[in-house]
C-alpha cells in the first residue's frame, strides 16, 4: 500500500467523481473510496457540493450544540499520540467536583443548549463510575430529564455503561482511532489494556446497552495510508454506527508518535482529508450525527464550518471551567477563547448564520438514524 502523502501527486480520470456519485450510492467499495479521498480540484468541489446537498436533505441546516465538559484529564491509558496519557509527568492532573460540574450543567441549560457531553481520561474505578452516576442524576433531576447526555468516558465494563444508561446518559462516543489492528497496535503499548479486540469488544457492549453509539478515528497519523481511511469509512458503515467525532491527527510533543513528525503530511493537507472523511461518511450515512470537531478549528480558523458546510452537524462548545481548560490538553494549538462563553456563543451563532445555518437551541438532536432503528 502506498502511503496517502504521494496521493497529491495522483490525477483522477475524467468524471471519476460524477461517475462515483451517480445512483445507485452507498455500494462503492474500499477501491471507489480511496479515489474519492485522493480527488483534487473540480472533483473535489463536486464531492463536497453533494455531500452538502446530500446533508441538507436528510438533516437540514440546523446544527445541534454538545456543550462539552472536559471532566478529568487523569488516565489509566498510555495511547502514543494523547496529551495525557499517563506516562507524561508534565500534566496538572486534575478533577472537577460535582458543584463545578453542576454549574456547567446549569449554564447549558439556561442558554439554550439542548445536550452536553463529557469527556475525560479513561479510569475504572468504583469512586469514577459512581462520580459519572450522580452527575447524571443530578443532571436528570436539574433539567426534568429535558437536557441530552453524551458521555466519552472510554472502555468500561457492561454493568457500568447499564448503570450510565440507566441514570440518564442518552449517547456514548468511544472513538476506534483507526479500524486496522496493524496501525491501531502502532498507537498503543502492547499489553491487555490497549488491546484492539477489547475496543471493539466495548463499541458491542454499548450497541447492545441501548445507547446512540458514536465512534470515529484520526487522519494523517503516522504509518497511516488512505487505504486505512476507505476501510475506516466502511467500518463505520457496517457497524451502523449512530454519530461520528472525527478529524485531523495534530501531534503533541510529549508523546512518543512526536518521533514521527517529519513524515507527517502537512496540516493543510490533513485538513482536506478530514474534509473529504467527513463528506465521504454523510453519503454513506445520510442521517447520523457528525461533530465537526475542534481539531479542524485548530489548522484553520473556520474548519469547523467549512464541515457543516460539507456533512457535519453537531457542535461541541467548550463549556468548561476555564481554570481547568489548559490542562486538558490531548495535543499542540488545541484553541482556548478568551472571550466568555456568551460571547462565543454569539460570534458562533453569526458565523453559522453566514452560511445558511442556525442553532437547534433548546433541541436535544438525536440521532434520526438511531431514532429510525428504534423498535
Amino acid at each position: 500500500m502506498q502511503e496517502y502523502h504521494i496521493m497529491k501527486n495522483s490525477k483522477l480520470t475524467d468524471n471519476l467523481v460524477q461517475r462515483l456519485l451517480a445512483p445507485p450510492l452507498g455500494g462503492w467499495g474500499a477501491s471507489d473510496l480511496v479515489q474519492l479521498l485522493q480527488s483534487r480540484g473540480d472533483d473535489e468541489k463536486m464531492l463536497f457540493d453533494f455531500s452538502g446537498k446530500i446533508k441538507q436533505e436528510n438533516v437540514g441546516n440546523t446544527v445541534y450544540l454538545r456543550g462539552l465538559i472536559e471532566l478529568s484529564n487523569i488516565c489509566e491509558k498510555d495511547c502514543y499520540y494523547c496529551g495525557i496519557r499517563k506516562s507524561n509527568s508534565n500534566v496538572h492532573r486534575y478533577s472537577i467536583s460535582d458543584d463545578e460540574v453542576m454549574e456547567a450543567i446549569k449554564y447549558a441549560r439556561e442558554n439554550g443548549y439542548g445536550s452536553v457531553a463529557i469527556q475525560s481520561g479513561e479510569i475504572q474505578s468504583k469512586a469514577f463510575t459512581e462520580k459519572i452516576t450522580r452527575i447524571l442524576q443530578n443532571t436528570g433531576k436539574l433539567t426534568n430529564g429535558e437536557l441530552g447526555v453524551t458521555l466519552s468516558c472510554g472502555e468500561q465494563t457492561e454493568e457500568t455503561y447499564r448503570q450510565w444508561f440507566e441514570s440518564g446518559a442518552h449517547r456514548y462516543l468511544l472513538r476506534i482511532e483507526t479500524s486496522n489492528r496493524e496501525l491501531y497496535s502502532k498507537l498503543h503499548p502492547n499489553d491487555h489494556i490497549h488491546r484492539f479486540e477489547r475496543r471493539l469488544e466495548a463499541l458491542g457492549m454499548l450497541k447492545k446497552t441501548g445507547y446512540q453509539v458514536g465512534t470515529g478515528v484520526m487522519i494523517g497519523l503516522p504509518f497511516q495510508t488512505v487505504e486505512n481511511l476507505a476501510d475506516d469509512l466502511l467500518f463505520m458503515k457496517q457497524f451502523d454506527i449512530d454519530m461520528c467525532g472525527m478529524g485531523p491527527y495534530i501531534e503533541h510533543h510529549e508523546t512518543p508518535l512526536y518521533a514521527f513528525k517529519d513524515s507527517l503530511i502537512p496540516l493543510k493537507e490533513r485538513f482536506n482529508l478530514s474534509l473529504k472523511m467527513v463528506a465521504i461518511l454523510r453519503i454513506l450515512m445520510p442521517d447520523i450525527n457528525i461533530a465537526a470537531t475542534t481539531a479542524l478549528q485548530t489548522i484553520e480558523k473556520n474548519g469547523r464550518e467549512q464541515a457543516i458546510q460539507i456533512g457535519a452537524n453537531v457542535l461541541m462548545p467548550n463549556i468548561t471551567p476555564r481554570k481547568y481548560r489548559d490542562d486538558y490538553f490531548l495535543y499542540e494549538n488545541k484553541p482556548v477563547s478568551g472571550q466568555s462563553e456568551a460571547d462565543d456563543l454569539k460570534n458562533l451563532e453569526k458565523s453559522l448564520e453566514a452560511i445558511g445555518h442556525q442553532i437547534g437551541y433548546g433541541v436535544q438532536g438525536n440521532s434520526k438514524h438511531f431514532g429510525k432503528k428504534a423498535p
